[in-house]
Parts: C-alpha cells; structure tokens; sequence
C-alpha cells in the first residue's frame, strides 16, 4: 500500500510517501509561498528517490486547510489532478491537526496557530498525550483563543506560522504556561500529515469530492462584498 501527501497550505511546501504504514521518503522547502513552481518538481523527487511509481499509488492526501487560500488551491488542485490520473482516491488532511501530531505526545495542550492576519489566528486546540481534540478550526482573535486554551489550566505548547508572529503577546498574557516549539518542530510536518491520511483511508474520496477547508472566504471575495453593502 503506498500513499503520497502534499502540504502546501503555509509557507513550507511538503512531500512524503508512506509504504505499508513506514515512511518511505520526505521532503520540505521553506520557499516563500512559491509552491505552484516546486510542488510538481518535489513530487518527481519523491518518486524517482523512492523508485515507486504515481500509477502504483493507492491514495493521494493533501492538506485541505484551514491556511494560506492560495497554497491550499495549488495542493488540492495538484493532488486531485494526479488521483484523476492515476484512477485513484483522495485523502482529505486538517493542517492544524497535522501540525499537532508533529510534536505529540506533550505533556499538556498542543496549539497550532496560522496568523490569519488582523490579530486573528487560525487555531485548534489538541490533548497532548492522545491527540484528543479540545477546540474545533476556527478563525479567532488570538485574545480570545488564549482565553479558551488557558481554560483547561494546563501548560501549552504553541506553534505554526502564527507563533513568532504573535509569541511576544502570547507571552506576556500566559507567562510561564505558554512553551514555544523550538524552529524544527515549528511548523507542519509532511510525513505527520501523512500518518494522519494512512488513519483515514476508510475516508478516502473521489477526486471530484475533495474540497479546500476554507474557515472563512477568501479576501477578495470579502472586499467585494464589502463594496457591495457600500453600495446598497
């Protein structure tokens, strides 16, 4: 059984391929959002290094969000146009939920935040032992996400893109409760994403049903209605 899985919804763009639930190979670029370029070329690498072939892939996963719209378009779009290919199914990821199970077991909560820009986060909120989940995605003020997580009065540990963007406020309203993953931990890992597909195969889909996770539309889309109402 073999499995590919694509993370392209933050700033790191991923690639792993699982075989018989090991992991076979895995692969990162911190490429300043240009997944749409080297995605594809990752993809080639992954196989040529691991000698498996597309068309003997079971299933293709992706990250479907909650993230950066445009990085989530170019994975799921990349990941359905290969299942489409290959006649196979898709695998639907939550990214927050990946970026957790990157750092567990903790002894405490795991929080993964995206800067959703605006003072707000894209957070969830993770048990650190059994990876059970505490707080749904949700696009937040980071305000009030620190005041939900704080809540269970237990030690936290943040990370994803939206830690160093907001680890000095985070700081100063949590003190010594809030630990920081250090930079190599901090950000979603592809080949934990894909142990979270490999757990998911009996949700595996066509790829005409695989859909981004938007928490909220896109900003374009906000703009527009907003000129709209302006206009009424």
């Amino acid at each position: 059984m073999i499995l590919l899985c694509l993370d392209t919804s933050g700033p790191v763009a991923g690639v792993a391929i699982m075989e018989n639930g090991n992991i076979r190979y895995e692969a990162m670029a911190v490429n300043s959002f240009t997944h749409s370029q080297s995605i594809l070329p990752m993809v080639e690498e992954a196989y040529l290094r691991t000698g498996l072939q597309v068309e003997n892939t079971d299933y293709f996963a992706v990250t479907v969000g909650p993230g950066s719209f445009t990085g989530v378009r170019i994975g799921v779009s990349t990941v359905k146009a290969l299942a489409h290919a290959a006649e196979k199914k898709c695998i639907a990821v939550d990214a927050l939920e990946s970026m957790a199970n990157g750092v567990m077991p903790f002894d405490g909560i795991i929080c993964p935040i995206q800067d959703a820009r605006a003072g707000q986060v894209y957070g969830a909120a993770f048990e650190g032992q059994s990876m059970k989940r505490l707080l749904a995605d949700e696009p937040i003020k980071l305000e009030e996400y620190l005041e939900k997580v704080s809540a269970f009065g237990k030690k936290m540990l943040f990370l994803g893109d939206g830690m160093p963007v907001h680890r000095e406020k985070i700081a100063e309203l949590l003190g010594e409760k809030a630990i920081f993953a250090p930079a190599h931990l901090a950000f979603l890992r592809p080949a934990a994403a894909a142990q979270l597909a490999w757990e998911k195969q009996s949700e595996a889909v066509s790829y005409l049903d695989l859909q981004p996770l938007y928490l909220r539309a896109p900003q374009a889309e906000r703009q527009k209605n907003l000129r709209e109402k302006g206009h009424e």
